[in-house]
């Protein structure tokens, strides 16, 4: 009897077909940070930022995983570039989400802005 092919290898099979789809790339990073696989995340995370700049779901994840990493100064900066991106993009609330994570990485209160 086959076992089910499981959600990670589902989408690296998809991923195979259509290394350009970012919804694909973004899910398998989703799923190896989830698992736990923090450098295998943050590949696919990094593929996002360099080859799908536009992607505003990517910035808020992939600047949490550097903050868990304790590269502080890279997550500010992917924080930022995702408040610029999300900006221009009118995706307001994506940017409203990553201007709380940013002041909770800097240290700041909310009221401080």
């Amino acid at each position: 009897m086959e076992t089910a092919p499981t959600r990670l290898q589902q989408l690296l099979a998809f991923y195979e077909e259509d290394p350009s789809d970012p919804f694909t790339v973004y899910a398998i990073a989703t799923e190896y940070r989830s698992a736990g696989q923090q450098e295998q995340a943050w590949q696919y995370y990094n593929e996002l930022l360099t080859k799908h700049p536009s992607y505003v779901g990517t910035y808020y994840h992939a600047a949490k995983l550097l903050a868990e990493q304790g590269d502080v100064t890279q997550a500010e900066q992917v924080y930022r570039t995702g408040l610029q991106t999300a900006r221009k993009a009118g995706q307001m609330h994506a940017a409203s989400e990553l201007q709380q994570a940013l002041n909770q990485l800097l240290g700041l209160d909310y009221e401080d802005d």
